[in-house]
């Protein structure tokens, strides 16, 4: 097993990021993912005295680290919550507008690289997954309850793997055999023996583990209630950055930025105005070659950076 100095986490994309939604040094910026603090503390670097940071992070583990920053900086504040809390966690602090919202999705190095947080195949470890460990239910409970459907379904919308069937048979037998799947261990041998090819170099069980953590810790639904409360709270000329790492999270973050992107025509009012686009496309940045040599898990990273183009009606004011 590791030693926990070994588990390290190498921010991606922070020059990129922070470049990017940095536009007024002196405003309200979020960062709905702390992880271990790489963007929040390259963002206190380039912000103003008069700045405020509000980090989110659903990990009791990051959330500690989060608030040791906030004490030594008073321009944070802390919210043990998941992103698509924002706008009532928001609303409690006062804050009604931002300047600037980065997303880093997926799971960072420390929760793969911690054998006891049970993400990952290369370890043996009680199968849990959840991001926050003090609520919800382990990605054992949930094999352990739902029947073959449930997990097939899982496992193909949420890992895109096509052997999503053979998978689901093969633990529902374990588990009527009187063995349920409790372990990664357990877990990833199960898979390897109902997978019958997999790309070259991809262990079996790589789309299955995605799939099972993607849908314990609700990743997608939680995505899309974010973007949707940003359009609210972004400030015209406000930033909304987002780094993904597979491409069901890029999918919708390509989709929502496309889709408000342009002026919408109401269907049955053609006579009326259109719907003013909301969003401008900014940027699409991958990694370079440089950064993916340095931190290989950086390979599979997407930035798409969106500008807020216009007020809302009735939606006036800042932070309090």
């Amino acid at each position: 097993m590791p030693a926990p100095q070994q588990w390290q986490h190498t921010t991606v994309l922070l020059a990129e990021a922070i470049d990017a939604i940095v536009t007024r040094p002196d405003g309200v910026y979020m960062d709905g993912t702390f992880g271990r603090g790489g963007h929040a503390r390259a963002l206190l670097a380039r912000l103003g005295p008069q700045a405020r940071l509000v980090v989110f992070d659903k990990d009791p583990e990051a959330i500690a680290e989060a608030h040791a920053l906030a004490a030594a900086d008073a321009r944070v504040q802390v919210v043990h919550a998941g992103f698509s809390t924002l706008r009532p966690s928001l609303a409690t602090l006062g804050i009604t507008q931002l300047q600037g919202l980065l997303l880093d999705l997926g799971v960072s190095s420390p929760q793969i690289d911690n054998p006891a947080r049970g993400f990952s195949f290369r370890f043996d470890a009680p199968l849990d997954m959840r991001m926050d460990t003090t609520r919800g239910e382990t990605a054992a409970d949930f094999l352990a309850r739902a029947d073959e459907r449930q997990i097939a379904e899982v496992i193909r919308d949420y890992g895109e793997e096509r052997f999503a069937v053979p998978i689901a048979k093969a633990l529902v037998a374990r588990r009527e055999g009187g063995g349920a799947v409790r372990t990664t261990l357990e877990l990833s041998q199960v898979v390897a023996r109902a997978v019958k090819t997999r790309e070259p170099g991809q262990d079996p069980a790589t789309r299955t583990f995605q799939a099972l953590r993607i849908f314990v810790n609700a990743e997608l639904e939680e995505l899309e209630q974010a973007l949707a409360a940003a359009l609210d709270l972004l400030a015209p000329g406000g930033r909304l950055a987002v780094i993904s790492f597979h491409s069901l999270e890029d999918r919708i973050v390509k989709t929502f930025i496309a889709r408000e992107s342009r002026e919408v025509v109401d269907r049955r009012a053609p006579m009326a105005p259109p719907r003013a686009m909301r969003l401008q496309a900014i940027a699409r940045i991958k990694p370079g070659v440089a950064e993916v040599a340095a931190n290989p898990r950086a390979r599979s990273a997407i930035l798409r950076v969106a500008e807020r183009t216009d007020a809302e009606p009735g939606v006036t004011g800042g932070a309090a």
